[in-house]
């Protein structure tokens, strides 16, 4: 069993057509079929059942897939930390989710480039979750993103947390309210918008529920709660998460591709949506930002990048991020990246 073999195997699998796996690896099909068969022959086991179309994989050769691309990705991984390790790129790649870049990121990256004027940096729109691989890649070496991960290749430190205000046309009856709470949001459409889920269940805050209670009535919220303990499906998307932390379930959702288009759909009197407290400059002409009463309502703002590689201009990086924090008056606690290799 070798590499050629493995990736020959993978290929198939994934296209379900050696015509298809042999254009993807630049092998002509007799050899793409070959080193199938001698792995075959060496495990002793059928992976692939060439008598159906499209091809299918035997119940043997489903379970060594799925084990072996995990394999085959780490040692992909493993290849390109050690290529960066041995020649470190002077260019620092920064991955970053879009509501990022309303914020600070800017200011930082002006700062960063004034602390070290010979750095040469490259930025790149990216989701939190498309970050994880892109960085294993070597796509980017760090990663400003909104969302916690668990991986045993990644590393992260919380750099904030940002307060989340909400989004209302200026023709909406609640626009002039200076202090929101999300109950009374619940009746207005929710435009979601966020592209990575949160890895983690909801769970209602019965105390939170209870306060609501008190000030408006008990079927509206009842109505939320009851909803909430039916659906067995955790709650996953973020917007739907901090209102089912409420216990409250918004009347109706539209989800859309991206933040830009759901702060449209609210300038075009379409429904309401919460962001970041650094978007709230965008689209002033029809929306306006309140902010909301609760303080636990946030967005946080994390760092990403390899356990086992940190290029060696990120602690310059963080340096840039802690004094444009100090500048501003932002509440941090500061952290470092540590190289495991």
């Amino acid at each position: 069993m070798d590499l050629k073999q493995l990736n020959a195997f993978i290929a198939v699998a994934d296209l379900r057509s050696f015509s298809a796996a042999a254009t993807k690896t630049g092998l002509s099909q007799p050899s793409l079929s070959r080193l199938l068969k001698q792995l075959e022959t060496d495990m002793g086991v059928v992976l692939i059942d060439r008598y159906h179309r499209p091809l299918h994989l035997t119940e043997a050769g489903s379970f060594f897939y799925d084990k072996i691309s995990t394999i085959l990705t780490e040692i992909d991984t493993v290849t390109s930390m050690t290529q960066r390790l041995s020649a470190p790129s002077s260019v620092l790649n920064i991955g970053f989710v879009p509501s990022v870049l309303y914020g600070l990121l800017p200011e930082i990256i002006a700062t960063l480039k004034q602390f070290s004027p010979d750095i040469d940096v490259n930025l790149k729109d990216i989701s939190s979750y498309q970050q994880m691989d892109a960085l294993k890649s070597g796509e980017i070496d760090i990663g400003f993103g909104r969302f916690a991960h668990q991986d045993p290749w990644i590393q992260q430190i919380l750099l904030r947390h940002e307060r989340y205000v909400v989004a209302l046309p200026k023709s909406h009856p609640l626009a002039n309210v200076r202090k929101q709470r999300l109950i009374d949001l619940a009746n207005n459409r929710l435009i979601l918008y966020h592209q990575t889920h949160l890895p983690v269940s909801s769970t209602v805050t019965t105390e939170v529920v209870t306060q609501a209670n008190d000030k408006l009535s008990t079927n509206r919220v009842n109505r939320a709660a009851t909803h909430e303990a039916a659906s067995s499906d955790p709650i996953t998307e973020p917007l739907l998460h901090l209102f089912a932390q409420y216990g409250i379930s918004p009347f109706m959702t539209t989800t859309v591709s991206d933040l830009q288009v759901a702060l449209g759909l609210v300038a075009a009197g379409e429904g309401i949506t919460l962001v970041p407290a650094s978007l709230q400059t965008v689209r002033t002409e029809q929306i306006i930002y309140q902010r909301l009463v609760h303080e636990n309502v946030t967005s946080p703002i994390y760092l990403h990048t390899l356990k086992d590689f940190v290029h060696p201009k990120i602690p310059d990086l963080l340096t840039a991020i802690y004094h444009v924090y100090e500048q501003r008056g932002i509440t941090y606690r500061q952290q470092n990246f540590v190289s495991q290799a």
